[in-house]
Formats: C-alpha cells, sequence, structure tokens
C-alpha cells in the first residue's frame, strides 16, 4: 500500500477532510492526523503559512515514509476565470521568485504560481498574465520542490478561498514564523468597516471551499501513485 502526506497551512484546510472519514484518520499530534484515503496510507498536517513552514512540515512528516506529497489548501484567485468556493486538481506549480516549474502527476492545464507573501488584489492580474496562472498561494513550490528532492511524487489541490476582486487587509504584517496573529488580526480589521463584506465572504468560501477540496481530492488522486 502506498503512502501519501498531505501538507497543508491551516487546521481549517484540513477539517472537512479528516473528519469526512470518520474513525478512517486519527489526531496524533495537534495539527497532524494519521489515516487511510482513497487506498493509500496517509499522514496530513498544517504545519503553518509559508515556504519555510511547509518545509518543517515535509521533514516532520518524512518518517512516515510517504511515497508522494500532497500541497493542499486554499488559494486565491488571479483571474475571473476561476471563483471561489471551487476546488480544483493542480497541474503545474510556478515558483514566481525562482522562477521554477513543478509539474505534478495530475491532468489538465490548471496553473498555480507560489509568492513568497499573501498577494495583494493589484498584483493578481499581473502574476495571471506573467505564468500565465489561475492561482496564487504561499506553500506548493516549497513542496514541489521537497518531492522532486526526495523523488516522491507531487501532487496538488487547492480550493479557492478569495475571489479575483475582493479587498482584503494586508495580512503579511500579521503572520510571523508561518502563523497568522489573529487577535492582532482581528483588532485592525474591526477598525476598517471597508473590508466586512469582503472579510465575510472570505470566512464563508473557504468552509465552502475546504468541503470541495475533499471532493477534489477523492476524485482525481489516482490509486496507483
Amino acid at each position: 500500500m502506498s503512502r501519501i502526506a498531505i501538507i497543508a497551512a491551516l487546521p481549517g484546510e484540513l477539517k472537512p477532510l479528516v473528519a469526512a472519514n470518520g474513525s478512517a484518520w486519527q489526531r496524533s499530534e495537534p495539527n497532524l492526523w494519521t489515516g487511510a484515503l482513497a487506498g493509500h496510507d496517509a499522514v496530513a498536517i498544517a504545519g503553518g503559512i509559508g515556504a519555510a513552514a511547509a518545509s518543517r512540515a515535509v521533514a516532520q512528516v518524512l518518517s512516515h515514509r510517504p511515497d508522494a506529497l500532497i500541497s493542499y489548501g486554499w488559494a486565491g484567485a488571479i483571474t475571473c476565470a476561476v471563483k471561489p468556493p471551487d476546488a480544483f486538481a493542480i497541474s503545474e506549480v510556478i515558483d514566481h521568485v525562482s522562477g521554477e516549474h513543478f509539474v505534478t502527476r495530475l491532468p489538465g492545464n490548471i496553473r498555480l504560481v507560489t509568492l513568497d507573501h499573501v498577494a495583494g488584489v493589484n498584483e493578481k492580474r499581473p502574476l495571471a498574465e506573467k505564468h500565465r496562472a489561475v492561482l496564487v498561494d504561499m506553500e506548493a513550490a516549497a513542496i514541489g520542490r521537497l518531492a522532486a528532492q526526495h523523488g516522491m511524487a507531487f501532487y496538488c489541490f487547492k480550493g479557492i478561498s478569495d475571489g479575483y476582486t475582493d479587498r482584503l487587509p494586508d495580512l503579511n504584517s500579521f503572520i510571523s514564523e508561518g502563523r497568522l496573529r489573529m487577535p492582532a488580526f482581528v483588532a485592525h480589521a474591526a477598525l476598517r468597516p471597508i473590508y466586512w463584506p469582503s472579510l465575510v465572504r472570505l470566512g464563508k468560501h473557504s468552509t465552502e471551499a475546504a468541503t470541495n477540496l475533499v471532493q477534489s481530492l477523492s476524485k482525481s488522486l489516482p490509486t496507483n501513485l
């Protein structure tokens, strides 16, 4: 039986997945679960935001000897061609900083670009045009790079949490060591009602996208890795 490691940034991205199969998943550490999925032994971890956090998460799950790494979780739309809360199997991941391309073992032509920060609304169109991508995240390229280095299969599944035109507060100043400083962010947003409608949509779409991710993963992950 093959083993897969599912790497997410936040526990909310994994919540519907580890709850979907009932007792098939067990929580062995605060942000790590073990179980089974689509005929594979599986480990799932919410390792934090950004490339460094994703790299630490991969290092943590290597003891489970996975045959494949799966980048999994929320992403932002950078074109109006895709909308929240849809979820997609990603065919190619591009590192915006290094220019590296990481091709997954999934069919299709859905491209995602990885940034080293949360993309602002004015960055989205240039990113889409430069990379011919439709989604943006902060972790997938790091996971693709580590999969290549360790000779493992690479897969990527992303659900859209925020739309192309959504204007959200700048999250970058509230991310520290891979974690979102939620109390500080909430206090900041509470004083800026211009963002409230977008934040309400973000919460709703994130929940729905996490549920749609389970269906995308179950449908598209092959039995033979």
